[in-house]
């Protein structure tokens, strides 16, 4: 049998049924799930149909998924509506913002399905090879991962991009959103069923729990021998309460108090325009900054210009203005604004606010946000090629830019296709989750006779 070395990037063997034999789920775990057990029995049965899939199959149906979505655009957009009525004076408008779906959005989500399916296939690939002494070869081979449950609030667009990435990895997923968006879920996920059944798939292989109460997503947490990672994606409570009760793994997704340093010989016209851009074009998302460090030499003329871009020019624009929340030092150069509060230096805000600090170094700058980071993404704004190098060096965060902004902290931006969520912590996975780290891998060992 010839197997493919690390440097192939080939498949080590078909994907077939056989590789996933029925997993038995202890009674009592069982009966504990009284609001998902049906559902989750039928996504564990559901896993061999989806592992007997080739990469070409795979791809065919995630370009129906895709085709599905556009042909459903009317229904789906109708079910949003219910969704955005129901939040009017509920929900504040800025993260309404990421609740409300046009058809431009869901022609997106159907582009970034396309965009999963042309990537390569993660599954059954030789990691590595390589011939022990006594004959054996060992390859370390990629497989799923089996089921992923995804928590998740607000955006109905991560329900096609969850399903789109765990299906071409070779997953069953279990989607539970928040009851803000019940609706559009359930229309999105209706669309994406007419694609497998279209294929003679089971259906369950994209899983919606509709319960939207606090007792369904308990259950995921529980659900141990059903799921095999829950991805929480959401505001810090969510994330924190699945890292604290979950008994399946857990990967921590999400929360940014993502940083911006503007160095002392930073070009200042390049960076106002980075620092609006990542504050101001979607303030609502986790790539969103909170906060913007000045060197003490440029503060002078930065501050007030960014007074100017932030505030006067939205303003007069009929844009909503940024709230610049500043530290001693930089009220000294304004003359005026709102002091920071004493929790303002480590708050998501998700809304048009960005706390502002002056430093007196790049060391400085570095150590606020390694104290107060939440490990997403930070970038620095500077010329200077040895502070651009320190900063990449020390900032210990997922996404570590220079003279750019924090957005592209996203797996489309990334060519990921689209992601599963943006990683927070080190194992086993770090930044955009995309194909490769909705993967896991086992060692395949092939012999001849060979005995120890």
């Amino acid at each position: 049998m010839n197997i493919p070395t690390s440097s192939d990037q080939m498949p080590c063997y078909p994907p077939t049924s056989l590789d996933l034999p029925e997993v038995s789920v202890p009674k009592d775990i069982a009966a504990n799930l009284p609001l998902t057990h049906s559902l989750l029995e039928d996504a564990l049965a559901a896993k061999p149909a989806l592992a007997a899939l080739s990469t070409e199959e795979k791809k065919a149906v995630l370009l129906s998924m895709a085709d599905a979505l556009e042909s459903d655009t009317e229904a789906i957009l109708a079910a949003n509506a219910q969704d955005l009525e129901a939040a009017q004076g509920t929900i504040a408008p800025v993260m309404q913002d990421r609740l409300r779906l046009t058809s431009g959005r869901i022609a997106d989500m159907a582009a970034g399905i396309r965009a999963v399916a042309q990537l390569p296939d993660p599954v059954g690939r030789c990691l590595s090879s390589h011939i022990l002494p006594n004959g054996l070869r060992v390859n370390k081979v990629s497989v799923p991962l089996g089921v992923i449950a995804i928590i998740y609030e607000s955006r109905p667009n991560v329900t096609s991009d969850a399903a789109s990435l765990t299906f071409q990895a070779g997953s069953v997923c279990v989607l539970r959103g928040g009851k803000e968006s019940i609706h559009s879920n359930t229309a999105i996920v209706a669309a994406l069923h007419k694609a497998l059944s279209e294929h003679l798939l089971p259906t369950a292989l994209i899983s919606l729990v509709t319960n939207t109460t606090r007792a369904s997503a308990n259950e995921l947490m529980q659900a141990v021998g059903y799921i095999d990672l829950l991805i929480p994606r959401g505001g810090a409570s969510l994330i924190q309460t699945c890292v604290d009760q979950a008994k399946v793994p857990c990967i921590q997704t999400g929360t940014g108090i993502c940083h911006l340093y503007v160095d002392g010989d930073a070009d200042l016209n390049k960076a106002l325009s980075v620092v609006e851009n990542a504050k101001t074009s979607r303030p609502s998302v986790c790539n969103a900054a909170e906060v913007c460090l000045i060197h003490q030499d440029i503060a002078p003329a930065f501050l007030p210009a960014l007074w100017q871009r932030l505030v006067t020019e939205r303003q007069n624009a009929g844009q909503p203005p940024v709230e610049l929340r500043l530290d001693p030092a930089s009220i000294a150069i304004l003359g005026k604004g709102t002091p920071a509060g004493q929790d303002d230096f480590d708050t998501e805000f998700l809304d048009y606010i960005l706390a502002v600090r002056v430093v007196s170094s790049v060391e400085e700058a570095i150590d606020h946000i390694n104290r107060h980071s939440t490990g997403h993404s930070e970038s620095i704004l500077t010329q200077t090629r040895a502070h651009a190098d320190l900063f990449t060096r020390l900032v210990d965060s997922a996404a570590v830019y220079v003279n750019a902004s924090t957005r592209f902290t996203d797996g489309g931006q990334f060519g990921l296709g689209c992601e599963m969520g943006i990683s927070t912590q080190k194992l086993h996975a770090r930044g955009p989750m995309g194909l490769e780290e909705l993967t896991s891998y086992k060692y395949v060992i092939m012999g001849d006779g060979q005995i120890r």
